[in-house]
């Protein structure tokens, strides 16, 4: 058969050709169409194969002469499930009908012993005077090409999923860092890891030597969750070798399989864990400890109920770095915690109770900044001179830790030795105050007020005032005026380059029924205001509350505090009587 018979199927020629039909005359064409390393099958304007190629046969396990005359996308062409593929959806037909090439097309043909093999194709039109006459099928074998994508999809799945959990690792560190209180620290983490690790999860605490108690329940989704699963749990006991018993005595994180999962416990707190897990579903769990550097604080249960989806031992090395992250944050929370109760306790029995002073009335209220220990450096003092006076102080140490507080206590008590038996201005004691301070070795830099309320015992009285660095103190009258008294402002307390003596003073009459405000910083700083905004704002609220008690006064002011604040509040009162009524 000449080259132009094979290509337009005349089917006129001697007969002679290579077994696998009819090929183009010639030697070279003959020699090029057997040794081809690739498939190469020819098919008829009709799609009936005319001509196949020894490589062709190889790869598809059939005999060439066995292909011959055999419509081509019937044999072959299949989907991945092994049916039958449309003829309208296969590729040959538009090559056939249209002349349009098909380059590097991917397909499953069948094979004579049943099986598919997945090839790479290309399908060329065969012309002759501008005629489709045939067309030819050049395919080779693509597993490796597959098996290789294959690989490189299931390495870019695991990268994936690499990325996800040190997201989820680095997710939950930054939630549990900014999260203040411990319960809601690890509630914010059940929900971090249910659904997007597992299908619900659990948090048990260790609340004595003995004693368990459930802290966090996250459900499945879609289960109306029961407040009854958390609470108090039995006792973790030495010799129980329940898993969750296990993790809570120190042991290492734990993966259990169904046939884990279904052995039963003959032990309290296992059967309560059991339930847990029954009421829910598992086919898969991991315990993980919640540890510190000292201790076992707690276990974190996370469950699986897909048995197609296992726990694999990269996220049991999550779980467990979740439970260790879980663990410290917990533990540095509560620490913190105490810390702050000792430490708010002891700021409140380093400021005074405040003593009867005649016919005056006064108030004073502090509230620790939300941040640090709840040790700061602000405080109020009032104190009887000896002259018969009344002393009243306000001042600010910087810093919001235990060592502010300390030295508070301790200029604290400076002032009083100094101030109780002299009759000087305020300005003048504040520089002896100073003096002091700075002699002692160990500086701090204060900001404060400093006032004698002075008039006989019937009054009337006046205030007689300094202040270093601080805010002014505040008048308010009982026709409901507010004005800050902003004279005799000084430098702080704590700074070397001022002589003595150069400190001064103002004095004010106080208004029967009046009420003179001193505070600190907090009660009018707010992030992204300024200290005017704040001054005016207590100026304001103030003002509305001048016939309100002192008592009051005070406590509806520290309510309208900023409640971004950051600073320390202390804040005293001074009410002054009218002529014929008692404090």
């Amino acid at each position: 058969m000449t080259i132009e018979q094979a290509g337009t199927g005349s089917g006129t020629g001697d007969g002679a050709g290579p077994p696998g039909g009819a090929l183009p005359g010639g030697a070279l064409l003959q020699a090029v169409f057997a040794g081809l390393g690739e498939g190469l099958y020819l098919t008829d304007r009709d799609g009936r194969i005319s001509a196949v190629n020894p490589r062709a046969a190889e790869l598809l396990g059939r005999p060439a002469e066995t292909m011959l005359g055999a419509d081509a996308h019937d044999l072959l062409h299949r989907a991945a499930d092994g049916s039958v593929i449309p003829r309208s959806a296969c590729s040959l037909w538009p090559v056939l009908e249209h002349g349009l090439a098909v380059r590097g097309g991917c397909a499953r043909f069948l094979c004579g012993t049943g099986h598919l093999l997945p090839v790479s194709w290309s399908v060329s039109p065969v012309l002759r005077d501008g005629r489709i006459r045939a067309a030819a099928v050049l395919f080779t074998d693509a597993t490796e090409h597959l098996e290789a994508a294959g690989r490189r999809a299931d390495q870019l799945a695991a990268l994936e999923r690499l990325a996800d959990r040190l997201a989820a690792a680095t997710e939950a560190g930054a939630m549990l860092a900014r999260t203040p209180e411990a319960d809601e620290a690890l509630r914010r983490l059940g929900r971090l890891i249910v659904p997007r690790l597992a299908e619900w999860a659990a948090v048990d605490l260790r609340t004595g030597s003995e004693e368990v108690r459930r802290v966090v329940v996250v459900p499945p989704e879609g289960y109306s969750g029961d407040p009854a699963w958390e609470g108090p749990l039995p006792p973790v006991t030495e010799s129980s070798g329940a898993p969750l018993a296990r993790v809570l005595r120190g042991g290492e994180a734990l993966l259990l399989g169904p046939d884990d999962i279904a052995v039963c416990d003959d032990e309290p707190l296992a059967d309560a864990h059991r339930e847990l897990v029954s009421a829910f579903g598992a086919t898969s769990l991991i315990i993980a400890p919640l540890r510190t550097a000292r201790r076992i604080l707690g276990a974190l249960t996370v469950a699986r109920t897909d048995p197609a989806r296992p726990f694999d031992a990269a996220e049991l090395a999550l779980v467990e770095d979740l439970g260790r992250r879980a663990g410290l944050a917990a533990d540095g929370v509560r620490l913190s915690d105490r810390q702050r109760e000792v430490a708010e306790t002891m700021q409140r029995h380093l400021l005074p109770s405040l003593p009867q002073a005649g016919r005056l009335g006064l108030a004073a209220r502090y509230r620790p900044a939300p941040e640090g220990s709840a040790a700061g450096g602000d405080w109020y003092d009032v104190l009887t001179l000896a002259d018969g006076a009344t002393a009243l102080v306000v001042g600010d140490v910087a810093g919001h830790d235990v060592q502010a507080a300390a030295r508070m206590a301790q200029m604290s008590n400076m002032l009083r030795s100094i101030a109780w038996d002299r009759v000087e201005p305020p300005g003048l004691i504040m520089d002896r105050l100073e003096n002091s301070v700075l002699a002692v070795g160990d500086p701090a830099l204060a900001t404060l007020v400093l006032a004698r309320v002075e008039g006989p015992a019937e009054g009337p009285w006046q205030l007689h005032w300094a202040s270093a660095g601080h805010p002014p103190p505040l008048l308010v009258t009982e026709d409901g005026r507010a004005r800050y008294l902003e004279s005799a402002q000084n430098v702080l307390v704590g700074v070397e380059w001022h002589d003595v003596g150069d400190r001064h003073d103002a004095i004010e009459p106080l208004p029967a029924r009046s009420t003179v405000l001193l505070y600190t910083n907090g009660l009018v700083h707010a992030p992204g205001t300024g200290l005017d905004t704040g001054l005016d704002r207590l100026r304001r609220r103030a003002a509305a509350l001048a016939r309100r008690s002192v008592e009051g006064f005070c406590d509806e002011l520290l309510e309208s505090a900023p409640p971004d604040g950051v600073d320390d509040i202390a804040l005293l009162a001074l009410r002054v009587p009218g002529p014929d009524e008692d404090s």
